[in-house]
């Protein structure tokens, strides 16, 4: 594994600085740095993706014959390291990141031609249906109904802890269309529009004062076949491969250095705190390591395998312990509440700023490793897949 950039490689970074240089207003580094949720709010995130998208830049992942920027692995870790670094809004990763990659896979001629497009542009929000009240990390026990009737499925039931469905107009849902006896075997994959009749989305607010995640509730609604992704009874499939993406698709190092950087900006003179600030960054930098060794495999043509579980249980940990030593660091000065949202909106000094997101932040990361698969799930799969247990 060469850390060394080649000269094609130092160049292109400095074409990605310029970029965002030029383009990242101080309004968007000022959102972006307020955000205290997993995903950027959906009025930043438009416009940094028009941004991107104009510049043909949107979708770091895809291969050129997409849309995407055929970047290579090196390519789209400066990308990323460089847009944290610059403070540069989120993209919701569903589409992007997710689905399209899916769609590639599995989709139709007629999928791929009407769905990759739209989520390369930004015209189609996705959000993600896959937990249940009764199916988060065993999520072979969804129970949703998707019952055959000609050209079309109908649904019934529920998904919850969906991000962003409240501004989403698309979803990628995992749905049960047969009762077999390995449940793995019954679940199938169905795109579907949020504005179908007979869904419902409720609110849920985050213990952080967010309103990130919903309820959805389904009622008789109609999906057409059409819009089923590989065969029936193939959506296990499906999800194994775009949780690879979830868990490992993405470079987490990036965004937990901005996080570190944000912590050495704030006074700490306890000799203690001082300590638990060195041992975070070994632990970072001891990360970016293991997903540059990853990022080394992936360069010959591997999936990620179960060291996506590896990845997204250590970046979990690491962002909870970002936003704990934050919040010792700040103290009594983060105990400032302020309810509304977005908290870019509102003016403030740059004091202020640096102190508003630190506990909605750290409450909130308290989910960090339950979703996306529970520490415990990411455990399982290690010790089976990689320890042979």
């Amino acid at each position: 594994m060469n850390l060394t950039l080649t000269e094609t490689e130092a160049q292109f970074r400095e074409e990605v600085r310029a970029f965002l240089g030029e383009t990242l207003t101080p309004e968007l580094r000022r959102a972006q740095r307020l955000t205290t949720t997993v995903f950027s709010e959906i009025e930043i995130s438009r416009v940094w993706h028009k941004i991107l998208y104009e510049k043909g830049w949107a979708a770091p992942y895809w291969p050129a014959e997409h849309g995407g920027t055929g970047w290579n692995i090196t390519e789209r870790y400066i990308f990323f390291s460089e847009s944290a670094r610059a403070c540069a809004p989120f993209i919701s990763p569903i589409g992007i990141s997710m689905v399209g990659p899916v769609v590639m896979h599995y989709g139709t001629p007629a999928q791929r031609e009407y769905f990759l497009p739209r989520i390369l542009s930004g015209a189609d929000y996705w959000c993600q249906g896959f937990s249940e009240p009764g199916a988060g990390s065993d999520l072979a026990s969804l129970k949703l109904r998707a019952v055959r009737d000609g050209d079309d499925y109908v649904l019934n039931g529920s998904k919850i802890w969906t991000t962003h469905a409240h501004v989403a107009n698309w979803m990628i849902a995992l749905v049960r269309s047969a009762d077999t006896p390995k449940p793995q075997q019954g679940i199938s994959c169905l795109l579907l529009r949020m504005d179908l009749p007979g869904i419902t989305v409720r609110p849920i607010h985050t213990i952080g004062g967010d309103h990130e995640v919903n309820q959805i509730f389904f009622d008789d609604v109609r999906v057409p076949v059409t819009n089923r992704i590989a065969s029936e009874g193939e959506g296990w499939s499906v999800a194994k491969y775009l949780l690879e993406f979830e868990r490992g698709g993405g470079m987490a190092a990036s965004g937990l250095r901005r996080g570190f950087v944000e912590i050495l900006n704030q006074p700490a003179d306890d000799p203690d705190v001082a300590l638990a600030i060195a041992e975070l960054g070994i632990d970072i930098d001891t990360f970016e390591m293991l997903e540059l060794r990853t990022m080394s495999s992936l360069k010959s043509g591997e999936n990620p395998g179960a060291m996506a579980s590896v990845l997204k249980l250590r970046a979990s940990q690491l962002q909870q312990a970002v936003s704990e030593l934050s919040l010792r660091i700040a103290g009594e000065s983060a105990l400032r509440w302020e309810p509304r949202r977005p908290l870019h909106e509102f003016s403030s000094n740059a004091v202020e700023d640096s102190l508003l997101p630190i506990m909605s932040r750290y409450l909130n990361n308290r989910a960090n490793t339950i979703f996306g698969g529970s520490s415990e799930v990411q455990k399982t799969v290690i010790a089976k897949a990689m320890l042979g247990l």
